[in-house]
């Protein structure tokens, strides 16, 4: 099992960061890969045209393996989640009435881009509500996304886990029913690959988008996407010279080439190559495929347990841990405790969470421990007081 790596890591010991679903720190090694980029381009001269092509080539094979794809031409590099999923919606044709099925308190970067696609071809988008019972959620919350699905749901697009409560869909699941009904599944793996292992052997999405400055590591405006077949032909939403064929020969750019280089290659953004961007990330992948997706989540849920269990004595809702992820959890307060002198408490203690209405987020990683969350539990006992 992995301990405790937090000597990787340039947090104080006196602050507790359980927030990184909003944001991650970086780890000694992004920091001083992105520093030594820095110092890079003060010297331009140095930067040849290899600097443009071949540490991509490392990025996307590093990702590929971290999601379980065979050919790295699959994944294409973003700066964000609705980079991502504007191309997805952009290379998809709908009928008037067709259905585009969403989940309840979608995050809005999955939500608008298909409220716009919907209105664009007079199609429907479909709700699926969370349940009102606290008993079961997740399981009922499943088996009613599989219950929308039918012959007018043209696609489906939710994430791999809920972004604020952690509740997990089950997406093989959703990906057969969807496959009976020709529907296309779009992922949003922002808030969970990484973190959580995700196969696209075994799910085979249509696509997966994935932001890159929370589980992933990397800085804020990077991202990943993995596109399957169905937007093997597709239209990019910019003309990135350097997506282009032979691109690499830079003597003869202006021989204008009309082919793409293959499959999702030309869905990369311009400037992709980033060279502090670039350097950052792989320091990043690398990382978390030694550590691994699986023993990260086992990590976080060996020292979330006793906590879990402590605040659910004092009448908070967890959801049932077979249903959620460890990484990232709502928790449902009270109605007695007093948010504003949590609030309080938290500051004074350095504890850094997010808050959703009644409901607090807690995710954490490698570099938390049992202490950090029994600080939590105990201001959460002095704002019930």
């Amino acid at each position: 099992m992995l301990q405790n790596q937090q000597q990787l890591f340039d947090i104080p010991e006196d602050i507790n960061y359980l927030n990184i679903a909003s944001q991650s720190p970086s780890f000694k090694a992004v920091e001083q890969a992105g520093v030594s980029a820095v110092l890079e381009k003060s010297h331009p001269y140095k930067i040849v045209t290899d600097t443009y092509f071949e540490p991509i080539k490392e990025l996307k094979k590093l990702f590929a393996e971290l999601v379980d794809v065979e050919d790295y031409n699959r994944i294409a590099n973003i700066p964000s989640a609705s980079y991502g999923m504007a191309t997805v919606a952009n290379n998809i044709i709908l009928h008037k009435d067709d259905e585009i099925l969403l989940i309840e308190e979608q995050f809005p970067s999955n939500y608008y881009v298909w409220e716009k696609l919907a209105a664009k071809f007079e199609a429907k988008i479909k709700l699926v509500k969370r349940p009102k019972t606290e008993v079961d959620q997740g399981i009922l919350w499943n088996k009613a996304i599989l219950n929308a699905i039918s012959n007018k749901t043209a696609l489906v697009s939710l994430g791999n886990i809920h972004w604020a409560s952690g509740t997990l869909f089950n997406l093989k699941a959703i990906r057969k029913k969807t496959s009976k009904h020709n529907s296309l599944l779009i992922i949003d793996g922002s808030q969970s690959v990484g973190a959580f292992t995700f196969s696209v052997k075994e799910i085979k999405p249509d696509a997966l988008i994935c932001a890159g400055y929370k589980w992933l590591f990397g800085p804020y405006g990077c991202g990943y996407g993995y596109f399957g077949s169905y937007f093997d032909h597709g239209v990019p939403i910019e003309e990135n010279w350097s997506n282009r064929l032979n691109s690499e020969n830079l003597i003869n750019l202006t021989n204008y080439e009309s082919n793409y280089k293959p499959l999702a290659n030309r869905y990369s953004s311009g400037e992709h190559a980033s060279f502090i961007y670039v350097k950052m990330q792989i320091a990043a992948l690398k990382q978390i495929l030694k550590w691994t997706p699986s023993a990260i989540q086992a990590y976080c849920e060996d020292i979330t347990r006793d906590a879990v269990i402590e605040l659910q004595k004092m009448g908070c809702y967890i959801e049932n841990p077979k249903d959620r992820t460890h990484h990232l959890f709502g928790v449902r307060l009270p109605d007695e405790l007093s948010i504003d002198t949590l609030k309080k408490e938290l500051n004074v203690a350095k504890i850094f969470i997010s808050f959703r209405g009644k409901y607090i987020r807690l995710s954490c990683h490698i570099y938390n421990t049992k202490e950090d969350f029994n600080s939590l539990v105990a201001c959460v006992k002095n704002a019930m007081n």
